[in-house]
Formats: structure tokens, sequence, C-alpha cells
């Protein structure tokens, strides 16, 4: 149930976890522009910070950076080792978690156990959790995200627990009240993957489910800084100031309900959508734009230059909440690869992953423009989806993602590239049966010419895909380094991926059991015509 918070509520709720204004400043205005020329002179001895500038001169243009060592960044493989991970860090937090996901499981009570474990060890510690309001009360009033995580108000009060939940502010109305819960997700969610604990944080694709904790692969990097983390922290408040909050009620069925607080900086979602995007607008937009940070070194000195060897590019995806739009994944993203269709780069190769086979199309028309070579796509098969054998409308969703996988070989094939990229289906047994995983993984690796390893790569909750660019709240990072180890663990990390990874091609969805029927083509229409997007 959702109600408008009494003004004791709204006060109360967030005292300690005040947000500082504008913290890093006004909005820029910037445009987002293509140079004439790229690339340097090719040559076996240009370096590779000369064959990194035509990247980074427009990406400092693009979005807020750090400068860090690359020993500061920890690339975690397994969902079992993220787990323990997580638990470690949030066992030894000192002053602050804040954990931004999609949903929590509903019975994860050993990650709620220690959660509460830490809050009693210390006293100072405050806990901040965002969630998505559709995905996490939608079995209520049966169990849900938001029945588990109320009681941690009950038991350490609003003054040290905070949970919100950010709804969409593009399903009101009637489409909230038909679209049913399973697929109404499609029309925008909160789906930032932001695990911080105090000077730390995780960045991911994974949300705080049973699965993702041990059979559901992701890529999960922990970057150890405190301005990597301040940034996202201030991000974070950004978002939940724009959110429902979580009360405990014992009155409801459900055991909670939401409520908007006085203290949020825009109306609510639900009753007054265009002011709430423009009043979102004027909160996100200075959060994300470019400017010169706290703590950042733009010219370091030459004692702390090979210390400062990584730079992190802070990506923001938040265009549901922007008008006009200034996020600035995309255009990053969509610089990148700008860069690699250049001939100098003609020695370059990617790799790209996304399980929910379904890239942008500006997306999709770049990657098989790239001037790069021994290139890769990494996506589930129907086997690995997490949608598998779903119930309703949801389980067409294999089959969904199987013909987009197939037009995109038709691409391939039709723009000439079949020698330069290949298509991978990853799987790891039968998902739902003994031993079978699901495949989440998100990303990009780029190799420059002349070397093994990745230069850059890119880490967050994004799924690449036109709704992640017009639907969804997305965050992530664009690691650029010179360090040969942070390359050599980066080029681990894309090599371990394929390990369960084969070869598909446009034969392979020919034969009859990969066929699409009537049915998912006409469910996909649907879904476009009413608004929303896979």
């Amino acid at each position: 149930m959702i109600i408008r918070g009494a003004p004791r509520c709204g006060v109360k709720l967030r005292p300690t976890l005040a947000r500082p204004a504008n913290r890093y400043g006004q909005q820029c205005c910037r445009r987002y522009s293509t140079p004439p020329s790229y690339a340097p002179t090719p040559s076996n001895s240009v370096s590779s910070s000369g064959m990194l500038a035509p990247f980074t001169n427009e990406l400092d243009k693009i979005a807020p950076s750090f400068k860090i060592s690359g020993s500061q960044i920890q690339i975690i493989r397994t969902p079992t080792d993220f787990y323990e991970t997580l638990k470690a860090r949030i066992r030894s937090a000192k002053k602050r978690i804040f954990l931004s996901t999609l949903y929590i499981g509903k019975s994860e009570k050993e990650l709620i156990a220690t959660l509460q474990d830490a809050l009693r060890a210390n006293p100072e510690l405050k806990l901040s959790i965002l969630t998505d309001a559709l995905r996490g009360t939608r079995e209520a009033p049966e169990p849900s995200c938001a029945s588990l995580l109320a009681p941690l108000i009950t038991e350490f009060g609003s003054d040290r627990v905070e949970i919100r939940m950010y709804h969409t502010p593009n399903l009101t109305g009637l489409r909230k009240k038909h679209i049913p819960k399973r697929i109404n997700e499609g029309w925008g969610l909160q789906h930032m993957k932001l695990y911080g604990i105090d000077d730390e944080i995780i960045l991911s694709g994974a949300n705080l489910s049973s699965d993702y904790f041990t059979n559901r692969q992701d890529r999960y990097h922990l970057f150890s800084s405190s301005q990597v983390t301040n940034y996202f922290w201030a991000l974070y408040q950004g978002v939940t100031s724009l959110s429902f909050a979580v009360q405990p009620a014992k009155d409801e069925a459900a055991g909670f309900r939401l409520y908007w607080p006085s203290t949020n900086t825009a109306p609510s979602p639900l009753e007054r959508p265009t002011e709430y995007i423009s009043k979102a607008t004027e909160v996100v937009s200075s959060l994300i734009a470019p400017k010169e940070l706290p703590g950042n070194t733009k010219s370091p000195s030459p004692t702390s230059a090979t210390s400062q060897d990584t730079t992190v590019y802070m990506l923001g995806q938040l265009s549901q909440l922007m008008k006009p739009d200034a996020s600035t994944e995309l255009p990053a993203i969509t610089h990148v690869l700008k860069v690699l269709g250049t001939p100098e780069y003609a020695g370059s190769s990617w790799t790209f992953t996304a399980g929910y086979f379904n890239p942008a199309p500006s997306l999709t028309n770049l990657l098989l423009s790239t001037a790069s070579q021994n290139n890769v796509v990494i996506t589930a098969s129907p086997y690995a989806n997490g949608f598998y054998k779903s119930k309703g409308v949801s389980g067409l969703l294999p089959d969904a993602y199987t013909l987009l996988a197939r037009r995109f070989l038709r691409a391939v094939q039709e723009r000439k590239q079949n020698s330069a990229v290949i298509l991978k289906e990853w799987r790891r047994g039968t998902v739902n049966e003994p031993g079978g995983w699901t495949y989440h993984a998100k990303g990009l690796w780029i190799t420059l010419p002349h070397e093994q390893d990745p230069s850059m790569s890119i880490i967050g909750s994004s799924n690449y895909t036109k709704r992640s660019y017009s639907h969804d709240l997305e965050a992530g990072a664009l690691i650029v380094t010179r360090d040969p180890d942070l390359k050599k663990r980066l080029g681990d990390e894309q090599k371990w991926l394929q390990e369960y990874a084969s070869p598909v091609t446009l034969d392979d969805f020919a034969k009859t059991e990969r066929r699409v029927g009537l049915k998912v083509r006409i469910a996909m229409w649907i879904v476009s015509l009413v608004g929303g997007a896979l």
C-alpha cells in the first residue's frame, strides 16, 4: 500500500543520512561531439598512453573521473566469492553501509542477519538500502523484499536504518492498474547495483538473492577508493531523495507501507509525474555531469604518476529522470566504439557480453563498424536464461532473446563481419536442474593494437539495451588503465567468462528446436506498442 507519509515520518527519516547540497556543483552544459580524427599514427612503438589518448581526451568531457592505482581494484570471480566478500565487508563496517539493488531475495535471512549483527556490534553504524518499488513489493501481501527489510527499521530505528524504493514515473494510472505484475518492470526500474561499505564499493550487475550468491554468473569489481565510493554515495543519495520510504506497519497485512517523505526533493511520481521529472532533472544532472571532483588529480606529480596508473570514469544512465537527458554511459560507449572504428585501431579487439542480449540499435551498428578483429560477443543460452520455463508471459523471454541474437548474426553477415565477430552462448547445465547455472554478466573489454590484455573495461548494472537507455536507472564505471597487472586480471576475467561459452551460427538458429514461434513475436510487438521494452 502506498500512502502519503505523516510529517513526523518524513522529518524523522534522514537526520543522520543527510546529503550535501549540490556537492559536485551545478549542471554543466555540454555537447557530445565527434572530432574529425581520433587516432594516433600507428606504430609498434606507440605507447599505451598514446593509444589511449584519443579515448580519454573526449571521455574527460563526457563523464567525471578519478585517478587511482590499478591495485585498488579487485576482480571477484564467482558468485560465492562475491557473497563472502560482501558479508566480510559488512561485518567490519565502521560508519556506513549503502546497498542499491533491484531487489533483495525475500528469503535472504542470512544476509539480513549479517546486517543485524553489524548494526548491533557498532552503534555508530548506519544502513541505507535502495531497491525498486515494483520488484520489491511484487509478492505483497505475501512475503516480499519490503516485508523482509521493514523489521530492520523496527529494531534499529529510522535514525540508523532507512529503506527506500524507487518507483518509475512511467507506470501510472491505467498502465499501473492493468499491466500484470510479472511484466510491469518493462516500464522502468531502479537497476543500479552499488554495494558500498565505508570507503569501498562493489560495482556489479548482480542483485542480492541466493542464486546470485551461488549459481548465477555475473561480474563484480571491488574498488578500494574513498573518492569512487563517495561519488556513488552522492548519486545514491540523489536517487533516494526521489524514492518512496518503507515504514513498518503491523496494521497492514503486508507488514509495511510505502510513503512519500516530506523531505523528498520532488512530488510523488504517481501523483505528479511531469513535475517529478522536472525536479529530478535538477537533482541528477548536477551529480553526473563532468567537473573537477574533490580529491581528484588530473595531472599527477612525477612521484605519483606510477601509482595513479588507472582512470575510473563514473557512468550513469538515468534517462527516465532527466529531460533533457544528460546521462553519461551511452555517450561514453559511443565515443569509445567510434574511436575503434578508425583504421589505426585495426589491430585492436573487443569482447562484449550481456546476459539478456538486446543491444541498443546504435550500439549494434557501432560494434559492427569497428576496425577491430577477433571480437567476441557472449550471451546466455536459453538454458542459462533466468526466465527459462518461467510462468506466464515472462516464459517467452528466452525465445525473444534467441530471436534478437539471430537478428544480430544476420546483421554481422550483412556487414560482412563474419571473420571479425563471433557470437557465443554461455551454458553451464540447465537452469532449475541440478548443477544448472544462469548467466547474467554484462560488460565490455577493449584490447589495444599490439597488446595481449585489455586496457579498458566497463563494469556495472547496464544491459546496454534500448530499455537501459530509456527506462531503467543504471550506474557503472569505465576503467582505463596502464597497469600491467590490472590489464592481465581483466584479460583473465574475459577468458574465464568464456569457459562455458560455445560459438553459435545462423545454421544453429535455423534448427527446429531454435525456431521462434509467432506468439513470441506478437508478445514483443505488444510490449513495445504500450511503451515497454526488453
